[in-house]
């Protein structure tokens, strides 16, 4: 890029991902990008004051400017793209011509790839540039790529290579029996509150959740299915991310059933899963109160942009009032990162969510619990757990312990804040697609801490909102997990559960506060 007037937008840069591939692309393709501009004035103060923002007042107080969102449309005319939207409260200016403009406008170039799915992508490598009069008011631009960028975090119990249906398990719970055995508020099912659900992938069935909570005896919860970005509720088989999608809508509902759900689905690329959270988060509409998030990857499979305005979409989050709760991982302490090092998943690791870790859980004869231990069956079926390589140790850590990591030594933030029942040999009784399943994984324990916040926002008639602080405060809120560990068989890196707070399960299981 030899534009004078223009210059490399700080945390853009993209590097090409081993084995990718890269061919001819359709220039005249039109594609849609997000660009992120600055707010009007620091979130930094009433953060601290604990005090929680109305979506109107948000907007007002620390939305966007319409002077800055016309300046960035101005931009994009010249390159002769047209504007799709904008929004204020989400600092979101949508954008949309097509592959030759967008190179343009952004000095890049696109190609046409091929991802490990085999689904033919759109990929970019090096920074994205903007003009240098924008320089302070654009923050991020998303979408000129459409790489997939996080997984599912579920678990499949199967045996012999086979799906393990409801009888055939040795131990599961249906997401209501689990809320009882963990002491969950009795007499409340989130009447009054929403939960959203964010979902890169997958579908749902309506005749499903009806079948799913007649067999539970429970009222079946309203749930919404909302489009972002052209995302769409597309169920298909018991074997894609339908799993994913059931098992949060079920267990959400299963422990809130007097709560709405509504589901969120959004293209698996960093465009589709920001917008899905920007949308949740100031949903003026269905107002939220609580998010449920169980898709992620390794800190470094992210740009340094996509971990900053996801991070900022969680500030906003915490300022509204909004709790946002993210599975850790599955894959142990490499968080399927194959380099012989440690590594923790995002979203989980931002210190605005509260991460939520996995355990395996026993029952005595009388439901009451036996034993839990850190959940870990082999490296690629354990909780995901350990300390940030980008986001320094919060306050409310201060006092936890967390220790540097083990490979850069840096003093980061720590993952998980909670753990819950995670290990699939100990899962959770769900229906895909009309087949009986067991599921575990991190994801559960997402929609099960969402569902018992939605409990507490009815027992305490207000919103918990950002509830780490809290939970820190007061460590004995939560039990205590003490044995086991995550580390991965390549270098026995991990960490071990002792103790208080650990990189394992938190500061434990989580049943109030």
């Amino acid at each position: 890029m030899n534009d004078p007037k223009k210059i490399a937008l700080p945390g853009s840069h993209k590097a090409a991902h081993p084995g990718e591939t890269t061919g001819k692309i359709n220039r005249d393709e039109a594609i849609e990008v997000t660009v992120r501009i600055r707010r009007k004035k620091s979130l930094e103060s009433k953060l601290n004051s604990g005090e929680r923002v109305t979506h109107k007042n948000y907007e007002k107080e620390f939305g966007a400017t319409q002077k800055d969102a016309d300046k960035v449309e101005a931009f994009a005319h010249e390159y002769h793209l047209s504007t799709a939207e904008v929004n204020l409260a989400r600092r979101s200016v949508i954008l949309k011509g097509s592959i030759t403009d967008m190179e343009k406008a952004f000095g890049v170039s696109l190609s046409a790839s091929t991802d490990m799915a085999g689904n033919k992508i759109r990929v970019r490598q090096g920074e994205v540039f903007i003009p240098a009069a924008l320089k302070d008011v654009i923050e991020g631009v998303f979408g000129l790529d459409n790489r997939p960028v996080a997984r599912p975090m579920f678990k499949k119990l199967r045996l012999g290579g086979q799906i393990v249906s409801h009888a055939s398990a040795a131990q599961a719970f249906t997401p209501d029996k689990l809320a009882n055995i963990y002491g969950f508020p009795s007499s409340f099912t989130g009447k009054g509150q929403s939960i959203a659900i964010i979902e890169l992938g997958g579908g749902y069935r309506t005749r499903d959740i009806t079948a799913y909570f007649k067999q539970l005896g429970i009222k079946k919860p309203t749930v919404k299915a909302i489009s972002v970005d052209g995302g769409k509720n597309s169920p298909s088989n018991a074997d894609s991310a339908d799993g994913e999608v059931m098992l949060d809508i079920e267990v959400a509902g299963g422990v809130a059933p007097g709560a709405k759900i509504v589901v969120y689905f959004c293209p698996n690329t960093d465009k589709g899963f920001l917008d899905g959270i920007t949308k949740a988060v100031h949903d003026g509409s269905n107002k939220p109160s609580v998010v449920s998030i169980s898709w992620g990857s390794a800190e470094v499979n992210w740009t340094q942009q996509s971990l900053t305005n996801f991070n900022e979409a969680f500030k906003a989050a915490a300022v509204l009032g909004v709790t946002i709760c993210v599975a850790a991982g599955d894959s142990g302490s490499s968080d399927s990162v194959t380099d012989g090092k440690v590594h923790v998943d995002f979203p989980a690791s931002s210190p605005y969510a509260l991460g939520c870790g996995g355990t395996s859980l026993k029952v005595n004869s009388n439901s009451q619990v036996s034993s839990e231990t850190v959940w870990h069956d082999a490296d690629n079926s354990a909780t995901g757990g350990g300390v940030s390589n980008v986001f320094a140790l919060p306050d409310y850590q201060t006092s936890a312990n967390v220790p540097v990591s083990l490979d850069t030594k840096f003093k980061g933030r720590g993952v998980p804040d909670v753990a819950a029942d995670a290990d699939p040999n100990t899962g959770y009784k769900v229906l895909v697609d009309g087949q009986e399943m067991v599921i575990g994984g991190t994801s559960a324990v997402a929609p099960l801490m969402a569902g018992l916040i939605a409990r507490v926002n009815q027992q305490k008639k207000k919103w918990a909102g950002f509830i780490n602080p809290t939970i820190y405060a007061s460590p004995t809120l939560c039990r205590d997990i003490t044995v086991g560990d995550n580390k991965t068989t390549s270098g026995h890196k991990g960490y071990t559960a002792g103790p208080g707070w650990d990189a394992c399960t938190g500061l434990g299981v989580l049943s109030r506060f």
